[in-house]
């Protein structure tokens, strides 16, 4: 909501300027150059959706009524119980392309527990849409925040549950933005309500809707191409994106989509960290149980945050909590490069397919890696154990950040799963080890993680996995998830022995998860050089890193060749040793 005199935000607009021509052409040609990157779904891919939401909304109805029924509440209360199913995300935001799922809340009243909700609501769901509509029903109680996945109809669901303790009965207009609706709400619940309260607080706050999606469309796209998103690796996620986009919108509130993006970078990069990026000033006055509002005056750890980003419902948190030194330095180079691009496509010089051009981490940037293999014989044991520690690699690279040899650790923000065919144990354990000898190569690579899907989705092919998997009980499939971090090492550093830090790491990060089997859970961290890295990480068209030989003289000073009968893809023994033992050698 605009402040008064028509202000947006904290501060007066840094321009009032009306868009002219060339701005309007810029314009629609992102739009145009946005539509050919398959950004925007088509109108029967949104029907699609809506009739799904509706579909959802009788659902979590009737599951409300069910279990009042189940209470022994009597018919009248029953009847005016309510519910409202609720989106936020990229669908609520307006910027949902081809293929993305609805984060959806199932909103309930007081007398429903989130034990209800997983136990009923599946059955309710299940008896009340189509048959054979409802697939790749996921249940999720113990996570982070407890969920339901699903596809209806082919629309990937992500369904959280949020109850309103001070309400007995929920109605369709019910304002999701009220404070007071956190009243009697644990933490838990309180995270559960928030997204849905952040995205309407925002669409509130930007001067013009249509200017903020068609910007934040191009800001989503860059910067999923670039390998920049993405919370859990240490990246902004696409709330953060969003709200920087929304100030921008804010100080620009005159300008057309493509000023905005340009605009988006020249403010970026002269932002003032760790000055807090706003949307309207901190609630520091409602005062709500326990729940702690972002001030690094009070709360000494909001200090360390390095690029804060605050969320603008009540209570306000720092988004960007995760970000380290490193995936700031990376986040601030491509900030600076796609500003530079911006520039020369406003005057003509450059065109928007140049903003957006993949990022090049593993055909460019590194010369070493750090490859973090998960590893199980099931598919059941590996997406938990290896999600877990997805969650994780953050914590291995900060700790490869203090290494006083290591000038960067950049991780990129995607895993790749990979499936194997192991015919007996020392097959199997080269698998897990980090060997693709017997990988399936009937199996496409999936990708786990943010961004833009390259290949299969994780879940579904190993599900497929599954299903090609040998039945004669002689064949053992082994399924690795592989994370990979990019080494940057200080000039003159000759040799890099990472054995303890690695250990470290698995004694304090991954040993400890409450579900760890170590007959399960494998996890292996090797060095892989750039010219090793296995070629599925390789599109069509790009080019794999090669190393150069280094021509070996005879005493006479003839140069010696590789004997022809050795094998190109033997690692030399020595390599083989550091992989072991986690050393990465830097000659």
């Amino acid at each position: 909501m605009a402040a008064s005199g028509g202000q947006f935000g904290v501060t007066g607009p840094l321009s009032l300027g009306l868009p002219t021509d060339v701005d309007r052409r810029a314009t629609e040609a992102l739009v145009d150059e946005l539509k050919r990157q398959n950004n925007y779904e088509s109108p029967t891919e949104t029907n699609k959706r809506l009739a799904v939401l509706n579909s959802l909304q009788q659902i979590a109805e009737e599951f409300i009524r069910h279990v009042g029924k189940a209470q022994g509440l009597s018919d009248s209360l029953v009847k005016n119980l309510g519910g409202k199913i609720v989106t936020f995300g990229s669908f609520k935001l307006g910027v949902i392309g081809p293929g993305s799922d609805i984060d959806t809340l199932v909103v309930c009243p007081s007398n429903i527990t989130i034990e209800d909700f997983f136990a009923t609501f599946p059955e309710i769901l299940q008896k009340m849409a189509p048959e054979g509509s409802i697939t790749e029903l996921t249940l999720k109680p113990d996570a982070f925040a407890p969920i339901i996945t699903l596809k209806y109809n082919g629309v990937d669901l992500d369904l959280l549950f949020g109850r309103i303790a001070i309400h007995s009965q929920i109605k369709k207009d019910l304002v999701m933005t009220t404070p007071d609706l956190l009243r009697g709400l644990t933490d838990q619940e309180v995270r559960q309500l928030n997204g849905v309260r952040v995205a309407e607080e925002m669409l509130s706050l930007v001067p013009e809707l249509g200017v903020f999606r068609a910007a934040l469309r191009a800001i989503k796209l860059w910067s999923s191409r670039r390998g920049i998103a993405g919370n859990i690796y240490g990246f902004p996620g696409g709330v953060v994106w969003a709200i920087l986009v929304a100030r921008v919108c804010q100080l620009y509130p005159k300008a057309v989509a493509a000023t905005i993006v340009a605009k988006f970078f020249q403010v970026m990069k002269r932002w003032q960290w760790p000055m807090p990026v706003i949307l309207k000033q901190i609630d520091y006055t409602t005062r709500i149980g326990n729940l702690k509002v972002w001030n690094p005056q009070i709360y000494p750890g909001d200090k360390y945050h390095l690029m804060p980003v605050i969320t603008p419902a009540y209570p306000s948190m720092c988004a960007t909590h995760n970000i380290m030194r490193s995936t700031k330095e990376v986040i601030d180079k491509e900030i600076n490069r796609a500003g530079d691009i911006a520039e020369q496509i406003i005057v003509g010089k450059a065109q928007w397919k140049d903003l957006f051009t993949k990022h090049t981490f593993f055909t460019a940037d590194y010369k070493y890696y750090l490859s973090v293999i998960t590893a199980s014989t099931s598919e059941e044991a590996q997406l938990p154990w290896s999600g877990y520690i997805e969650s994780r690699v953050r914590h291995l690279v900060k700790l490869l950040e203090d290494h006083p040899s290591i000038a960067l650790a950049h991780p990129f923000n995607k895993g790749f799963a990979r499936v194997h065919r192991c015919h007996n144990e020392a097959e199997v354990e080269k698998a897990k080890g980090g060997s693709l000898e017997h990988q399936a190569k009937d199996i496409a690579t999936a990708t786990t993680g943010h961004g833009l899907a390259v290949g299969a989705s994780f879940k579904t092919d190993l599900v497929n996995a599954e299903q090609k998997a040998d039945t004669n009980g002689s064949v053992t499939m082994v399924y690795t998830t592989t994370h990979y971090i990019g080494l940057e090492l200080h000039p003159g550093v000759k040799s890099l022995d990472l054995e303890l830090l690695v250990a470290r790491f698995r004694n304090e990060q991954c040993y400890i998860w409450d579900k760890y089997d170590h007959e399960s859970n494998a996890i292996c961290i090797i060095h892989t050089r750039n010219s090793d890295l296995p070629d599925d990480l390789f599109e069509e068209g790009e080019v794999k890193p090669t190393r150069k030989q280094k021509k070996k003289t005879t005493t006479n000073g003839a140069s010696k060749k590789r004997p022809a009968t050795e094998d190109p893809n033997q690692a030399p023994a020595k390599r083989q040793q550091t992989q072991q033992t986690s050393v990465v050698a830097a000659g």
